[in-house]
């Protein structure tokens, strides 16, 4: 990363603290931090603190010009490669969602051209609110990148999502997304993943469904995206927001997903199915809202048709991962499902371990090929997850087409 300016806001939450060790972990990995801090911020951390550590001056007053020859917030814009606010409160948010500019921080915001990555800290309910969910919305519209907040004890006590992601991962986000402006390994790949839970309606009210959240597709879909992919996602039921720049195809039904990557297999080069899909549906499905009748109700329910094992008897060019969530014997089972299913991967994760099941933000998983284990990942996050996914799948689809031996 030597020679690339980042700049970094720190905006005005307790999580401000940990901006030390952000910009200590940045100036490490070779960036030429220039620290802007707001009003708030400063209530939490000195700027003498910040400068120590970046090695240039701090940042906290528009009006502050140092150097006559050029203006400020606009010096600064132009030479950043990147901008990354960390942490990012609600206000800063609506600020850039909103195009406001009354202070360093979001003038400069404002001003920049480059590439702008935002990670929130927040309580819960605040980081829940509609006005914040729309407002990040709209700045992803603009392709403006955010980092999770992570679940965790929070500084009002509440143990919920809104803790700031810890450094070291910002850092390995924000390094790795400066290697992929140089290093796209799926440019000119067309790439498909199925994401979240199916609904098989027994009324028009009840459903059976899962607990998939969707959060392992849509990092894969953002990981594929960011490697030069065109991505589509076809997703069923989630509790989170799709990444943007993707394409997104919403389904209900494990029919409607089948038939919606069926329709786009032949031109896709990867499959990735990490959807949770059910595997059986009601047999009768009422028109109406079943009435409560009798102790017992008995529903009979078929199988669906299977996704995976569909597209592995119809590949033809395509390279098909699927995923094996299991409860235990992970590599038996998901051995199994590789070769009954014709895939080229299998993904395994053991959903029983705490931080790999569904609804987190981690994971911890085994990749296998026709061999065996290729690689074993311990506890980390989905994207990070994603990302060493996609680089295996990358790896091995370029040799392929090379006309080399995988090894």
């Amino acid at each position: 990363m030597k020679g690339k300016t980042i700049i970094l806001g720190i905006t005005g939450g307790i999580a401000a603290y940990k901006g030390a060790a952000l910009c200590s972990k940045l100036v490490q990995a070779g960036f030429d931090v220039h620290v802007i801090m707001t009003e708030g911020a400063c209530q939490f951390i000195t700027p003498l603190t910040l400068q120590t550590l970046s090695r240039n001056p701090v940042y906290t007053d528009t009006f502050d010009e140092r150097d006559p020859s050029v203006v400020s917030h606009i010096d600064l814009a132009d030479r950043a490669d990147l901008v990354l606010v960390a942490p990012a409160t609600a206000n800063t948010i609506a600020k850039m969602a909103n195009g406001l500019a009354d202070d360093m921080l979001s003038t400069t915001l404002l001003a920049a051209t480059c590439p702008i990555i935002v990670a929130p800290a927040m309580n819960v309910h605040m980081y829940d609110h509609p006005a914040v969910i729309r407002n990040i919305q709209l700045l992803a519209e603009r392709s403006v990148r955010f980092i999770e907040p992570e679940t965790g004890q929070l500084a009002c006590g509440y143990v919920a999502k809104g803790r700031l992601a810890e450094p070291e991962s910002i850092v390995a986000f924000v390094s790795d997304m400066m290697r992929e402006g140089a290093h796209k390994p799926l440019a000119g790949k067309k790439v498909l993943i199925t994401a979240g839970g199916t609904i098989e309606r027994l009324d028009p009210v009840r459903y059976l469904t899962n607990d998939s959240s969707g959060k392992m597709g849509f990092a894969l879909a953002a990981s594929a995206r960011d490697s030069g992919a065109e991505v589509t996602l076809v997703m069923g039921r989630t509790s989170e927001l799709p990444p943007d720049g993707v394409a997104l195809v919403r389904v209900e039904s494990a029919q409607e997903m089948l038939e919606a990557v069926l329709e786009r297999y032949a031109q896709t080069d990867l499959v990735i199915k990490s959807a949770a899909v059910a595997d059986y549906r009601p047999v009768f499905r009422a028109d109406k809202k079943i009435k409560k009748s009798g102790e017992r109700l008995v529903l009979e329910l078929e199988k669906t048709t299977d996704i995976l094992q569909t597209l592995g008897e119809l590949k033809t060019k395509q390279y098909l991962i699927g995923f094996a969530a299991e409860t235990g014997d992970l590599d038996r089972y998901a051995m199994d499902k590789l070769q009954r299913k014709h895939c080229d991967l299998i993904v395994g994760n053991d959903v029983s371990q705490a931080g790999a099941g569904f609804n987190s933000d981690t994971n911890i998983i085994r990749i296998y090929d026709k061999a065996g284990i290729v690689e074993s990942l311990p506890l980390m996050s989905k994207l990070e997850t994603a990302r060493r996914i996609l680089a295996v799948a990358a790896e091995r689809m370029a040799h392929l087409e090379s006309g080399k031996e995988v090894r």
